[in-house]
């Protein structure tokens, strides 16, 4: 019952926005062109200096007076002198027609509105693609972060349901806190159902166990998972659609990035165990590491240590055993 009347004003500013025409918009206009030229306040009467009941013979009177003072001829080199003039004709043309005064005395005894319409600010501020494109992934995110904050909201209020419910079941009636631990079930909700056996069943239950103050959920496999409000989700922006989308594309392009670095090492390394006369090295790497923990200058034929950590290995084999005495005879 609420939104009733929510809903009966949203339709009458719609119903009111819609009514707008083209001559109240260039009402609109003047209004804001005036007040920007000749300072906030300024009204229609009071820039040409007539009484708002001011007749219309009056209006003209003012009219060829204030064009005297304004007209271009006049303020040669005057900044926005064309402007003003043209403006001064545009107003006293719709001071001076019946219809026109009454739709502007209209606004001006009601003040102009604030939302004028869709169509009037696409008209005078029409977005380009960019923009539009800017406007709706902020929408968008700002709604998607809106549902998750909505989403965490409800998840808090579910734990906080199934730790009450425990603990009330775990505790008795008069709420007093047992030693050790104490199993119990917990309705998940939905509707109670009669099995074929005739027995009641209370929909959907969830084991968990209490201990103290701490609440667990019982896993199938026996795990005890410890039932707190760190397991809902907050919401954050990182998790919006568009950041998201952004943080997957850097995460590719750095990991091909550097896998390319990796292959290019690779080939370095292998190059690396090719001696001056294309014969491959064959140096072991038994060899090359004794001959590094000895002491020695090099560790290989060619390339030093970087020929260690990307060399060919070579197959491991295993040393004979020597025969024994007894064998031997």
């Amino acid at each position: 019952m609420r939104l009733l009347p929510l809903l009966t004003v949203l339709v009458c500013i719609f119903a009111t926005a819609l009514a707008w025409t083209k001559e109240d918009h260039e009402i609109f206009d003047l209004v804001s062109a005036l007040e920007a030229a000749e300072g906030k306040g300024t009204t229609f009467y009071s820039w040409l200096d007539v009484s708002p009941t001011a007749s219309a013979s009056d209006i003209g009177r003012a009219y060829r007076k204030k064009s005297v003072q304004l007209h271009p001829d006049k303020n040669q080199g005057v900044k926005g002198a064309h402007e003003r003039f043209a403006r001064l004709g545009v107003i006293a043309q719709i001071l001076r027609n019946s219809e026109g005064r009454e739709r502007y005395d209209f606004f001006y005894k009601n003040g102009v509105p604030t939302w004028r319409g869709t169509g009037y600010y696409y008209s005078r501020y029409r977005p380009g693609l960019g923009s539009a494109v800017v406007f709706l992934v902020i929408l968008t995110s700002g709604l998607q972060f809106g549902v998750q904050a909505y989403t965490y909201k409800s998840e808090l209020a579910r734990i906080d349901r199934f730790m009450n419910e425990a603990r009330a079941a775990a505790r008795g009636p008069k709420m007093n806190v047992i030693e050790g631990k104490r199993k119990v079930k917990v309705n998940m909700g939905g509707r109670a159902f009669v099995d074929e056996d005739g027995n009641v069943v209370n929909g959907r239950s969830l084991d968990m166990v209490v201990e103290g103050q701490n609440v667990y959920i019982v896993e199938a496999n026996g795990e005890l998972l410890p039932l707190d409000y760190s397991a809902a989700t907050p919401p954050a922006v990182g998790r919006t659609w568009f950041i998201s989308t952004l943080s997957s594309i850097y995460g590719k392009m750095k990991s091909k990035v550097t896998g390319v670095s990796g292959e290019k090492d690779a080939d370095e390394f292998k190059e690396s165990d090719v001696d001056g006369d294309g014969t491959e090295d064959t140096t072991s790497m038994d060899e090359s590491v004794s001959n590094g923990a000895n002491g020695s200058a090099s560790t290989s034929a060619r390339g030093g240590p970087a020929a260690i950590a990307g060399g060919r290995r070579r197959k491991a084999v295993k040393p004979k055993k020597k025969k024994n005495a007894k064998d031997a005879s």
